[in-house]
């Protein structure tokens, strides 16, 4: 793209006088303390003046961070690759240029993860050249796996998907194809196709449409651990199923290790018992969630507390421990009570025909994403606390054997087993992220992360930005070494040549969790928006470093690093607005009062300052719409 003749010009200037930054910041920004004021500011636009929030003017000089100059180069530096990999991987349609087949091995929700992480970058600032080919390859498959049929599998012989969402899966899959859609609203939550999927995607799983009976409300389950636009499957799934049609395997590259068809079959020979609830589908929560996140209406948010609220009831009977299989007459367990039942379930440790080996394989953690959704919806800590008491649960059940202490992973018909040294912890660093308790610190296995923001490893931001910007490198290295024909490569194997790189950004600029391929949502302290150019992300030139998180407060940097441009950025409380900022001060500097989860940061020229959110957690109803597209005295 050609740049602007004002934004050329900004460039120009910003190159020629950066050498003599220092004399000109002198000469210019003699004030050495943060000029402060809280004032109601024009900067948000006129016909948004109900949503304005207070500003803080950040008028002292900063030399330019590194880690700043780092996350400005790790946006820019993933556009051209993710370009590079749209255009060999997409056609001009928007079409994935592989053999498209049903199966969850390599199907439809693995075609949607070519992808992960797009979505976060653009929220983050990237330019809009992301958000315009993640969108054309969103419309692109959603048409191409609507006219993908299969000929041997039954339930997907009209078309893979219907209705624009994939016909009949777990939760595990649909998470992992749904990354896309889910996060998406970060940043087009305006547009009235997206919030029209939002509505009828949620309807699927709350009895509004007829095509689609997956949940009873009398015993408040989803009726089968497979699930879609075209309702639950309440027989017996066979490896077919779970498959897809036969083909000829040679020439392809199997992730999974398969070298025949009938390897592929051997892998879910096992995967029979789906009928009844699984706690995989607490994922399917979040598809209420992205419309109440557009709406606030409070259908959307009964929803997800009535099916959450059951599953806690259920925890509660079952020694503080999540069941993995409800019967459709709602008894944990089903006809023979086996709580841990079901395919993925406590129990589930099928054969691998490829090794001859039996591999543990619950996803009990997917079930995690159900707690964070309620949370969000109602910030009671009710559902954290059931999390952090499973973990207990599972770990009280550990034994000495050989002098070491010996922890349990799975659950069968003879007890626990799947016995490791390291504590069962799946979910510990959530629990902490949402807690903030020092007592659930503890359970953090070692992170690099947590520890920078402990104060404790101050080189963590320049090493995790420049990691992620040679990973960009790498992955573009491995994609041009690619040499499979379109014909012969499969939804998946491209999976590893995606170069977006978001987990640096994410928890250094919103001190944040970099979303997993679970499907979740984005979970954030801060959040930011671009007033003037009306998208989500920092603006140009701005860099933010999130260095403290406790339960009452956060820490963050702001800079501008144009030396020609003020930069103003708004501040959000939250990534969905659910966090209140309560009062800010610059270091060293008094405290002024806020009261909303926004706030408007004017940043002069190469300035810069260490700002203290004082805040309130989970004081708001979450929304994704735009600062200016809303209402902030909720």
């Amino acid at each position: 793209m050609i740049p602007s003749c004002s934004r050329l010009f900004r460039c120009l200037l910003d190159n020629i006088l950066r050498p003599f930054a220092s004399v000109f910041r002198a000469l210019l920004l003699p004030v050495l303390a943060v000029a402060l004021a809280i004032v109601r500011t024009a900067t948000i636009p006129a016909d948004a003046a109900e949503t304005a929030a207070p500003t803080l003017r950040l008028e002292s000089r900063m030399e330019a961070p590194g880690w700043a100059q780092l996350e400005r180069q790790l946006l820019a530096d993933n556009v051209p690759a993710c370009r590079e990999f749209f255009q060999r991987y997409f056609d001009a349609r928007g079409y994935l240029q592989c053999f498209v087949r049903w199966g969850a091995n390599d199907g439809p929700d693995d075609a949607f993860e070519n992808f992960n992480r797009w979505p976060e970058l653009h929220a983050l600032g990237a330019d809009d050249a992301i958000l315009e080919m993640y969108s054309a390859g969103w419309e692109g498959m959603l048409r191409q796996y609507s006219e993908a049929k299969t000929v041997e599998v039954p339930i997907a012989r009209e078309g893979m998907y219907y209705k624009e969402f994939c016909v009949q899966s777990d939760w595990m899959h649909h998470g992992e194809g749904l990354q896309l859609f889910n996060r998406m609203g970060l940043s087009i939550p305006g547009d009235a196709t997206y919030q029209e999927r939002a509505r009828r995607f949620a309807g699927f799983y709350m009895g509004e449409d007829p095509d689609a009976p997956n949940y009873d409300r009398e015993h408040k389950i989803i009726r089968s651990m497979i699930n879609g636009s075209k309702g639950p499957m309440l027989r017996k799934a066979t490896a077919l199923d779970w498959v897809g049609d036969s083909f000829d395997v040679t020439g392809f590259r199997a992730l999974h290790g398969e070298s025949t068809y009938p390897q592929f079959l051997a892998h879910y020979e096992e995967y029979t018992d789906v009928a009844g609830d699984n706690c995989l589908n607490l994922a399917a929560t979040t598809l209420p969630l992205n419309a109440y996140l557009l709406s606030n209406e409070p259908k959307y948010k009964a929803w997800i507390v009535e099916y959450m609220d059951a599953w806690v009831d259920r925890m509660k009977q079952n020694k503080g421990i999540i069941p993995s299989k409800i019967g459709l007459d709602g008894k944990i367990g089903g006809d023979d009570g086996k709580w841990y039942g079901n395919a993925y379930g406590w129990g589930f440790s099928p054969m691998n025909p490829v090794t001859g080996r039996r591999e543990n394989r619950h996803r009990i953690p997917r079930a995690l994403l159900g707690f964070n959704n309620a949370l969000w919806v109602t910030g009671d800590q009710k559902y954290v606390d059931a999390w952090r008491d499973m973990i207990e649960a599972v770990n009280s059940n550990a034994r000495t054997r050989n002098g070491r202490t010996e922890f349990p992973t799975m659950y069968g018909d003879d007890g626990w087993y799947g016995w490791q040294t390291r504590p069962w912890d799946f979910g510990a660093l959530e629990v902490w992220y949402w807690s903030m308790r020092a007592e659930d610190r503890t359970r953090v296995d070692r992170n690099g992360w947590v520890a920078f923001l402990q104060g404790e490893n101050p080189n963590y931001p320049v090493t995790a930005l420049q990691t992620d910007l040679r990973s960009i490198q790498t992955k573009l290295a491995a994609m041009r070494r690619d040499t499979l024909p379109p014909e012969k490569r499969l939804a998946d194997n491209m999976l590893g040549f995606n170069p977006a790189s978001t987990a640096a950004l994410i928890q250094l600029m919103l001190g944040g969790l970099p979303p997993s391929v679970d499907g979740g949502l984005l979970n954030a302290r801060l959040r930011y928006f671009d007033p003037d150019r009306r998208r989500a992300g920092l603006p140009e030139d701005v860099g933010a470093l999130v260095s403290r998180l406790t339960d009452t407060a956060a820490d963050v940097t702001l800079v501008n690093l144009s030396l020609t441009e003020t930069r103003t950025v708004i501040v959000q409380g939250g990534a969905y607005g659910e966090h209140r900022i309560e009062s800010v001060a610059a270091e060293g500097g008094a405290s002024n009062a806020v009261g909303s989860p926004l706030l408007s940061v004017q940043i002069a020229p190469g300035a810069g300052a260490k700002l203290t959110l004082e805040m309130k957690r989970y004081a708001n109803a979450p929304t994704v719409r735009h600062p200016w597209q809303r209402n902030t005295s909720r």
